[in-house]
């Protein structure tokens, strides 16, 4: 890996870092979340400086080059986050569902009250 193309990685992954401290400190990003993008930032950082180790993995899953590992596993990362997001999603979609129903139940308790 040229120096230049360290230089950049390493100057990335500090730089979404501190975005992600700051976005948690501005309470614009909630903490649950804020580790994987830390772990992730962190792991760019060790891979770039440690690139025997990317190396390494990338012979071990049979990749050709490097830079085709951190491609893979930079998708498989995504999609995993799409995963969650999608159950969040559904959980949050049923919850206002329920709350809906129950809104519409108080409201015609209501509505039989006054009418009494």
């Amino acid at each position: 890996m040229l120096f230049r193309q360290k230089i950049f990685a390493i100057v990335a992954s500090i730089l979404i870092m501190l975005l992600v401290v700051e976005l948690v400190r501005r309470r614009k990003l909630r903490e649950e979340y804020s580790w994987l993008w830390l772990l992730t930032g962190g792991v760019i950082i060790l891979l770039v400086l440690w690139y025997d180790l990317l190396v390494f993995i990338t012979h071990l899953i049979g990749a050709i080059a490097p830079t085709t590992t951190l491609f893979i596993f930079g998708l498989l990362f995504l999609m995993l986050i799409s995963l969650h997001y999608s159950i969040q999603i559904s959980k949050l979609s049923h919850q206002v569902k329920e709350m809906a129903q129950q809104l519409t139940l108080l409201k015609g308790k209501l509505e039989s009250q006054v009418g009494q």
